[in-house]
């Protein structure tokens, strides 16, 4: 007898915890609007045995680039940003430079698609970053947002902007200009235009009351408790992630990795913007940010386009997707993992407390395998 869509998502929860390849997870499955699985499993902290619930909330950290990216096109659509407008237009002293010394012009576009010639910290194989003092977002820093963007612009620029495609802290420098345009801080920003209209409780700090899911890191025989002394293994640098950053509110908002929130709060944002983005953007809007505008090498587990916000799935066979070509998807280095298939009108949210299983591993690419399944009336 053929398997239901349901079975399969439960197999793979179920064998991701008894193999302990997770600690815990919230998956969540929405078809044509209505959720049609919700299964909160394993625990939110394996030490104290607290379990995990649907309502536990996560350290997001690339989660948040989609909203950023929408709150970057809720201010275009209100004429405050522009696409293609220089970057300097708001902050006039990033204008990082190439090689040459030829200082390129880089718009607001280029950060939205990853296509300005930064990069990450942790997939600097040069360390120039580092050696720098440039944080990712997901470290505990003395440095304000502004000090962070000027870093930032003081390193070589990996190619001239739009010509290539690598994965940055460009989200980063966007929340800069969010708070240049506006005047006004990008937490505050967020809340106006994407968070308070949708009813999220995703934000940018936790009091010290809170309960986030405990994160943990890929361990043998079992995942490792991750503290601020325990790096994640990446290629080619280990990741500098600190847990503690999200109860600091003196941090600086990370645009690209600063946010904490449930997996119902990314599985509103997603439903919203596949279903045309009411009420925070324009359905044209929306239609801008959808597809790919940037062809890019395979990297571990990311293959395929990029749009404004997520990859895109250009060709299913080659990139071995169970998705429909246009499908978009991203993940969080915490250990999530999502997908909107726009043909099928299917959008999965995978949320756990371990990576890099739970963004790259097994589990995220089995539960999305199960949740494209034809559906099979009972």
């Amino acid at each position: 007898m053929s398997q239901t869509s349901e079975q399969a998502i439960d197999e793979a929860v179920d064998r991701a915890l008894a193999e302990r390849r997770i600690v815990g997870a919230v998956v969540l499955v929405a078809r044509d609007g209505e959720q049609v699985y919700r299964r909160a499993a394993g625990l939110a902290d394996r030490e104290t045995g607290r379990p995990m619930r649907p309502d536990t909330v996560f350290r997001w950290s690339s989660l948040t680039k989609p909203v950023i990216a929408a709150t970057t096109m809720a201010l275009v659509e209100r004429g405050v940003l522009d696409l293609t407008s220089p970057v300097t237009r708001w902050l006039p002293g990033f204008r990082p430079a190439l090689p040459s010394g030829e200082r390129p012009e880089i718009t607001v576009d280029h950060l939205l698609l990853h296509t300005a010639g930064l990069r990450y910290g942790f997939g600097d194989p040069t360390g120039a970053y580092p050696a720098a003092g440039i944080s990712d977002g997901l470290d505990r820093t003395e440095l304000t947002l502004a000090e962070n963007v000027d870093r930032i612009a003081s390193v070589p620029l990996l190619f001239p902007p739009g010509t290539g495609w690598a994965y940055s802290v460009g989200y980063d420098v966007l929340g800069a200009v969010i708070e240049s345009a506006t005047g006004r801080p990008l937490p505050d920003v967020v809340a106006e235009l994407i968070t308070g209209p949708l009813g999220l409780t995703a934000g940018f700090s936790l009091p010290r009351t809170a309960e986030p899911a405990t994160p943990y890191v890929n361990g043998d025989p079992e995942p490792v408790r991750l503290d601020e002394a325990v790096p994640v293994p990446f290629d080619p640098r280990p990741l500098l992630i600190s847990p503690e950053r999200i109860f600091d509110p003196g941090q600086f908002p990370s645009g690209g990795a600063g946010m904490a929130g449930t997996a119902d709060d990314l599985m509103i944002l997603l439903e919203t913007l596949r279903s045309g983005g009411g009420p925070v953007l324009r359905p044209e809007t929306v239609a801008e940010m959808l597809p790919s505008r940037t062809e890019r090498e395979a990297q571990p587990g990311v293959t395929g386009g990029f749009g404004r916000g997520w990859a895109v799935v250009l060709d299913p066979t080659v990139e071995g997707s169970p998705l429909s070509a246009g499908s978009l998807s991203w993940g969080g280095v915490y250990g999530h993992s999502w997908a909107v298939d726009l043909e099928r009108r299917i959008t999965v949210v995978v949320c756990t407390n371990t990576t890099l299983e739970g963004m790259v591993g097994r589990f995220p690419a089995e539960v999305i395998a199960g949740a494209t399944l034809p559906e099979r009336r009972l």
